[in-house]
């Protein structure tokens, strides 16, 4: 199409599953570089040729993960957390310029990386479903439509937005 008309950033490292104080430092920088910095500087070299093709749309990958905090996964919630209000900075900045600024924010999505951790994890892909209530985890086309959507015109009033894409981990599924 001759130009940058819309991106997705999804980078994303944790740091292993370590309580606050075991977390190493090398482990919480290398997760911080890769998911909030590795975002920034999509954004940084993404804004300019979406300002040249005359504006567009940015969807940045976060997770719920940043929105509610996770135990033994600081490092990877607060990065995710980062690039919900990294995502909302550049929204206010850029909206007059014409380019929209939005995230998805998934809960549990199928995909080999988490099929490999369940493998050496037994008893942690059924916890890992029953925190969603829905009762299954994502498919990578699920979140692929958000952001498929949000670079979309028919999101064209939509900026600064978080979209839940998460089968229900936000809402409480059990009952009382």
């Amino acid at each position: 199409f001759g130009a940058l008309h819309c991106a997705s950033n999804n980078a994303a490292r944790g740091a292993g599953f370590h309580v606050l104080t075991e977390l190493r430092r090398e482990d919480w920088d290398r997760a911080l570089a890769v998911t909030l910095t590795g975002v920034w500087l999509c954004l940084k070299h993404e804004i300019p040729a979406l300002l040249a093709s005359g504006g567009g749309a940015i969807v940045n990958v976060a997770s719920v993960a940043g929105m509610r905090g996770e135990a033994t996964q600081a490092a990877y919630s607060a990065a995710k957390g980062g690039v919900l209000a990294l995502t909302k900075s550049a929204a206010a900045e850029w909206a007059q310029r014409g380019i929209r600024v939005n995230a998805v924010c998934p809960g549990g999505i199928r995909t080999e990386a988490i099929e490999a951790y369940f493998q050496h994890a037994p008893g942690v892909r059924e916890a890992t479903v029953a925190v969603h209530a829905m009762r299954r985890l994502g498919e990578p086309s699920e979140i692929a439509d958000a952001i498929a959507w949000l670079c979309s015109d028919r999101a064209s009033f939509v900026t600064g937005h978080a979209l839940v894409a998460d089968g229900g981990v936000l809402v409480n599924p059990h009952t009382l």
